[in-house]
């Protein structure tokens, strides 16, 4: 029989009789000792760090109030330690099971709700951008299930604490030095709510993006990503604006492969800058045109124009579903460098638009 951590400490609790754990002295004060030792490092780097937020133009006053209060998490050191380490070698697993789990009809429906909500500014920000609404309801829909969890650790603590630690100083560091710019903007640090690591508000961006590609989308002059869905809205179209969205493209669509193509003559043999490892899953670039004289065919209504530009992609090997990417699927890997995240982004932005 096995009993759950909170049953044994049920079982323990109705002894007539106190249970004592032997406490070992010298453990004790050797952790006593680490604790002391690391609220001491921790508090000389947020000294360091608050010297380059002040060079960098935020207000000494600001540092001071901010810094001052922060403490170390150690839990969000265990979430960050937990994360999967991409192996480069490791297997990459198919990508059924999780369309299966990211994709649901629940999802779908609560998607196409939260579309109808916010139909009248999704089309505006369409027109004025080029951004499809359902492509922004679906990154909406993955980052924080429309809205409806956005994370609840305090950002510049979990920041802090992350840049501390060291791994990836750099980019925790930087990202600390933006929340102080946020905050010494006037954005009340009460409001920066968010992720162990530090993704903030509805569209879930980082304090550096945040401070580079959010917008005001209901006219009040505050970017608030945390409160308005239509500021969310806006900030995430504004995002792939910048990434380079193009106007009218799709953002691919499923194929049928023949078995008889040669696989080895369309690999892919450039190594991409940025999530190599994501990219060379991909073949080389041909039209639709050459694609179709390969025998590559649409799986389904949807299709590509004879010229454009497409890339395949078989997340689960020869003979399964496969498809055919734009440049607009690279935009949306530019949010989150995964294939299995585009690929759920655009199915699920597919499903809420029919």
């Amino acid at each position: 029989m096995r009993l759950t951590l909170a049953a044994a400490c049920c079982a323990l609790a109705s002894l007539a009789f106190p249970v004592y754990a032997p406490v070992n002295p010298a453990m004790a004060q050797s952790a006593s000792s680490d604790a002391n030792s690391r609220n001491s490092g921790f508090r000389g780097y947020l000294n360091q760090v608050g010297r380059k937020a002040v060079r960098e133009g935020v207000s000494q006053r600001t540092v001071e109030r901010v810094l001052a209060g922060l403490t170390y998490n150690p839990r969000v050191i265990t979430l960050d330690q937990s994360q999967p380490g991409g192996r480069p070698n490791s297997a990459i697993p198919p990508f059924a099971p999780y369309q299966r789990r990211h994709i649901t009809a629940q999802r779908i429906a609560n998607g196409k709700k939260a579309y109808r909500r916010l139909v009248g500014k999704l089309v505006d920000v369409e027109r004025e951008t080029g951004v499809p609404g359902h492509i922004i309801m679906s990154i909406y829909g993955k980052e924080t299930n429309y809205g409806s969890f956005t994370g609840n650790f305090d950002i510049p603590r979990s920041l802090a604490t992350l840049a501390y630690e060291g791994r990836r100083r750099a980019l925790f560091e930087a990202e600390l030095i933006a929340v102080l710019k946020i905050i010494d903007n006037g954005v009340p640090q009460s409001a920066l709510k968010g992720s162990w690591a530090g993704a903030m508000g509805k569209p879930q961006f980082l304090p550096s993006v945040y401070l580079r590609l959010a917008k005001d989308g209901n006219g009040d002059g505050y970017a608030d990503i945390w409160n308005s869905e239509f500021d969310a809205v806006s900030s995430i179209a504004n995002y792939f604006v910048n990434a380079g969205w193009r106007r009218g493209e799709p953002w691919g669509i499923a194929v049928r492969v023949p078995s008889t193509l040669n696989r080895q003559a369309i690999r892919n043999r450039t190594v991409a800058a940025r999530c190599p490892r994501v990219h060379e899953r991909h073949s080389q670039w041909k039209t639709m045109a050459e694609w179709r004289a390969l025998g590559v065919a649409p799986a389904t209504a949807r299709r590509l124009d004879n010229k454009t530009l497409a890339t395949l992609l078989e997340p689960d090997g020869p003979g399964r579903t496969a498809y055919l990417l734009t440049g607009n699927y690279r935009v949306i890997l530019d949010y989150n460098c995964s294939n299995f995240y585009g690929l759920a982004v655009g199915l699920l932005a597919d499903e809420i638009q029919s």
